[in-house]
């Protein structure tokens, strides 16, 4: 099987390559890259063939892509990868407006080829062992969640609007609300948010509390922040806090780690367990090879960007905003 990535302008797509080069009969045939300096050094590093243009890369005989260009690149990356019949994992979050994502949906659906949207929260082993506890029925009927996604500024395009259609609030609502969604199968219905620019120093959004009600009467909190300082052992966390009628339940997907203190480096964390950007590669190679659905899909992609503008505009006017 052969495999592209279209642009290494976003961090995951070092993990996602890597995830790649480690797959036994599969190929990373090609990175595509309008940056010439980076799609050299990456090319030579993962020892592929570089394509300055994109639609080079398309026009070769790779079953599928991986889009993980800057975010208001996505649409036009999608809809050249459907268009050359090809199949789509695309970075989070899927686009930055509803259009652009209903146009990408629809045109990979016309194309006969799959849009997944990278959400690698669903493949890490507590998340996982939460949703089978949930769909089993022991916390009972889900009441509220509390959910964190804090972490440090990235810097560069994410903090130029233009490019990234949003700071913190867009970056990370989408990988909680997503996982609120597949825990609940619930959508969300209302949104309320309070925006903040406070630590990054740009006019951007760098913090937001968003509360949720979704079409299950259960609501929700996400803090969705870039608070994490520079010298925090690791880049942020997800946690989950789940009450139900019959129990609740605490979930930190990044608890798998060993905490090193040591008089050179200070504080670091120590990463031993899931690897789940491996994870969610794997799964985009079994959909090619099964012919199915990949396990988050174009659409759950959207959902959660839709919950993320809401946001916004509920800043903007004060008040909750309906879905």
């Amino acid at each position: 099987m052969k495999i592209g990535i279209i642009s290494f302008a976003h961090m995951h797509a070092i993990s996602y390559a890597t995830a790649l080069k480690e797959l036994d009969g599969v190929l990373l045939a090609g990175i595509a890259d309008e940056d010439e300096e980076r799609g050299l050094e990456y090319s030579q590093q993962f020892r592929t063939a570089y394509y300055k243009d994109y639609r080079e890369l398309l026009k070769t005989d790779i079953d599928g892509v991986i889009v993980t260009s800057e975010n208001s690149l996505h649409h036009q990356h999608v809809l050249a990868a459907a268009y050359a019949g090809k199949h789509v994992l695309c970075e989070k979050p899927l686009a930055v407006n509803m259009k652009d994502m209903e146009e990408m949906i629809q045109s990979c659906r016309q194309n006969n080829v799959f849009l997944g949207t990278a959400f690698p929260v669903r493949f890490n082993t507590p998340i996982q062992h939460a949703k089978e506890l949930i769909d089993r029925g022991d916390l009972g009927t889900i009441l509220a969640i509390k959910g964190t996604n804090r972490g440090s500024n990235p810097g560069g395009w994410f903090i130029e609007k233009e490019k990234s259609g949003g700071g913190a609030v867009l970056d990370h609502t989408v990988h909680v609300v997503d996982i609120m969604r597949w825990f609940t199968g619930a959508e969300v219905k209302e949104v309320y948010a309070e925006i903040g620019s406070v630590f990054t120093g740009h006019p951007i959004d760098d913090c937001g509390i968003l509360t949720m009600e979704f079409t299950n009467g259960m609501f929700a909190t996400l803090d969705c922040s870039w608070s994490r300082n520079t010298s925090y052992p690791t880049w942020g966390d997800v946690t989950i806090e789940i009450i139900g009628t019959a129990g609740t339940l605490k979930v930190d997907a990044f608890s798998q780690k060993v905490n090193l203190y040591s008089n050179q480096d200070g504080v670091k964390w120590l990463n031993w367990g899931d690897d789940m950007d491996a994870a969610l590669i794997r799964d985009f190679v079994s959909c090619i090879k099964e012919g199915r659905s990949p396990l988050a899909s174009g659409y759950a992609g959207l959902k959660a960007v839709e919950a993320a503008l809401a946001a916004y505009e509920s800043y903007e006017k004060k008040e909750p905003i309906k879905l």
